[in-house]
């Protein structure tokens, strides 16, 4: 029954934010409010 179990949720999409799993007091976050990068997209 392990393996139909599989099969069933094979097919499933899940939609997440990257956001809930980032603290909110994380240095990524101080970085990305302090410097603003819409620069990088032109170059690239």
């Amino acid at each position: 029954m392990l393996s139909k179990q599989l099969e069933d949720h094979q097919n499933q999409m899940e939609v997440i934010s990257l956001d809930q799993f980032v603290p909110n007091d994380h240095l990524v976050r101080k970085i990305e409010a302090a410097i603003d990068f819409d620069f990088i997209y032109p170059l690239v």
